[in-house]
């Protein structure tokens, strides 16, 4: 998009591009969301952004209005694979947070110069700056939804110190985190002031346009695992319940099945979002679980590149017509997903029971997390099973949210027991790659660079995918 398309969507408050790019309005000193509310400002006072970090760093406050740091995420990073998109993959599971730049740039395979210069040539910002950002959005999540007190919710969303903490939310959102607080109590969100997370942390997982949380639902009740993840309630209304593993603790989340919005005048899908609900034994994974949860939901996937692509296929019209934004699901996950999908659902079970780690407060039926791999490749070294879990635990295959998807499948080809039909599905949902074909099946070219949810659309309509 050139910046004059960009100003029609803004003209027309386009909610298709939340979170594609972002524009600033120099008269105002704020940044939004396209589809803002707010008059329109007039084009020679716009200026545009590819991140939210990006307007920050040049001294734009968010709106107020249209919370723009509450937008999915591009849809970008999870198609490309060059060092842009891996890196924003990482930086979205808290890479920088926990091992800094140079932490993140080992992962990628390039000096911390080079991932910085990439970072500001295309995006306006590097990854310290894109990183404050994701900090200044779980801060702001923590004042309007817990009682936490102040300092302890500087530190738990990353900040080294609570001056740095103050300083970032001024700049952020042109408040004082007491004065963030006292806003959300006057609109009717302030939290109960006890002082702990008992009660969890209340989220909106936003994406854009149509989701069919039926099918994401239904995919999820059927692979569950007992212990690790429950649903409940009756269709349309459930509730999806799992265990988290994260870098710092574990966690609980609960996620609402939602009916999808209702049309505009226009017939657009204006988007919406699913509610959740996180307990975290650690408060510094709160984005990290979030970010994952949008992984495992699909939730920044662009539904109408997606429809428009694969709509224009004649087998696939009629699929995309009764089915419009089918997602195609991730994990939380990527090497759990792994060992479950060698493994199969009975003997996941069966690791789950023997190997799993148990919660300090089991919380109805769930009791464990899944088994790490270092813990199953001392219990089970012997066989396929074994021999994955030891390339994860050693790191000889990398599932991580930066890692090259080919040379993952290479890796995870040579081990003895993975068939292409298994690392298929690992790099479709472990590591979200949206272009994986049937292995040894040629499909019409039409369906790239879409082909996971051309399959997706095949399989929720019950019929087969190899032909």
């Amino acid at each position: 998009m050139d910046e004059d398309t960009r100003y029609e969507a803004v003209r027309s408050r386009d909610g298709r591009f939340d979170g594609e790019f972002f524009f600033a309005v120099v008269t105002t000193g704020v940044f939004c969301r396209p589809s803002c509310p707010a008059v329109t400002p007039k084009r020679h006072n716009v200026r545009f952004f590819a991140t939210a970090a990006a307007a920050q760093g040049s001294g734009f406050r968010a709106c107020r209005r249209c919370r723009p740091d509450a937008v999915p995420g591009s849809a970008d990073w999870n198609v490309r694979a060059d060092v842009v998109g891996r890196a924003m993959r990482l930086i979205g599971d808290g890479v920088v947070d926990r091992e800094g730049v140079a932490g993140l740039a080992a992962r990628l395979g390039y000096s911390a110069r080079q991932v910085q210069r990439q970072l500001t040539a295309e995006l306006g910002a590097g990854p310290v700056a894109l990183a404050r950002a994701r900090r200044a959005h779980a801060a702001r999540v923590l004042l309007q939804t817990t009682g936490l007190p102040v300092t302890q919710i500087a530190f738990a969303s990353g900040f080294a110190s609570v001056r740095q903490f103050n300083d970032t939310m001024r700049q952020a959102y042109a408040s004082s985190p007491s004065e963030l607080r006292a806003a959300a109590a006057r609109g009717g969100r302030a939290a109960p002031r006890t002082g702990t997370p008992d009660a969890g942390i209340p989220l909106r997982l936003a994406h854009r346009g149509p989701y069919q949380a039926g099918a994401a639902f239904d995919l999820l009740e059927a692979e569950a695992v007992t212990g690790v993840e429950e649903m409940s309630g009756a269709r349309g209304r459930r509730t999806y319940r799992r265990t988290l593993r994260l870098p710092h603790g574990t966690g609980i989340v609960a996620v609402d099945e939602r009916t999808g919005a209702a049309r505009t005048a226009s017939g657009a899908h204006p988007g919406g979002w699913l509610d959740a609900r996180l307990h975290l034994t650690d408060l510094r994974d709160l984005t990290t679980a979030v970010q994952r949860l949008r992984r495992l939901f699909d939730l920044d996937a662009d539904p109408y590149a997606v429809d428009e692509r694969l709509g224009a296929d004649e087998r696939l019209a009629p699929l995309v017509a009764a089915r419009p934004g089918l997602r195609s699901p991730g994990s939380v996950d990527p090497e759990e997903f792994a060992l479950r999908a060698l493994a199969g659902r009975a003997a996941a079970q069966r690791l789950v029971t023997r190997y799993g780690k148990a919660l300090d407060a089991p919380c109805g039926s769930l009791t464990h997390v899944f088994p790490e791999p270092a813990v199953l490749a001392e219990a089970e070294p012997d066989g396929p099973l074994g021999a994955l879990a030891t390339a994860l635990a050693d790191g000889a295959v990398r599932l991580d949210p930066g890692v090259d998807r080919d040379d993952a499948q290479a890796a995870l080809l040579a081990l003895p027991g993975l068939d292409a039909r298994t690392v298929a599905a690992v790099r479709t949902r472990a590591l979200g790659d949206p272009d994986v074909g049937p292995p040894g099946h040629d499909v019409p070219g039409t369906w790239r660079p879409w082909r996971s949810y051309a399959l997706r659309h095949l399989r929720a309509a019950g019929e087969p995918v190899d032909r």
